[in-house]
C-alpha cells in the first residue's frame, strides 16, 4: 500500500510564504509525475503544479513565477515553496502521484490526505 504525507500548512498573511512538503511511502517502485493540486470551497480542484521524475514542471498560470515546485526522486518527495501568497490561495492543497509503479506490478494514482492553506492578515 501506498501512502501520501503532506505537511507544511497553515495561516499566513498575505505576501507570505509558506512551503508544503509530500512524502510517498510504501512498496514504491517508481513514480512517474509528483504534483499539488488545490481546492477553495465552492471550487472545483484545480492543478496548482507538477513535476516529473526527470524534472519538468508545469504550472498553473495563476502561480507562476510565485510557487516552485521541486522533488527528492531518492526520498519520493515533492515539495511546493510558496511565496507572495495573496487571499485567493487559500485553499486545501492536495498532493497528487502519478502512475506510481509497485515493486509487485502495480500501477496506481495515488492522493493525500489534503493540507489547509489559508492567506489572511
Amino acid at each position: 500500500q501506498v501512502q501520501l504525507v503532506e505537511s507544511g500548512g497553515g495561516l499566513v498573511q498575505p505576501g507570505g510564504s509558506l512551503r508544503l512538503s509530500c512524502a510517498a511511502s510504501g512498496n514504491i517502485f517508481s513514480i512517474y509525475a509528483m504534483g499539488w493540486y488545490r481546492q477553495a470551497p465552492g471550487n472545483q480542484r484545480e492543478l496548482v503544479a507538477v513535476i516529473s521524475s526527470g524534472g519538468r514542471t508545469n504550472y498553473a498560470d495563476s502561480v507562476k513565477g510565485r510557487f516552485t515546485i521541486s522533488r527528492d526522486n531518492v526520498k519520493n518527495t515533492v515539495y511546493l515553496q510558496m511565496n507572495s501568497l495573496k487571499p485567493e490561495d487559500t485553499a486545501v492543497y492536495y498532493c497528487n502521484a502519478d502512475r506510481v509503479r509497485t515493486y509487485s506490478g502495480s500501477t496506481h494514482n495515488y492522493w493525500g490526505q489534503g493540507t489547509q492553506v489559508t492567506v489572511s492578515s
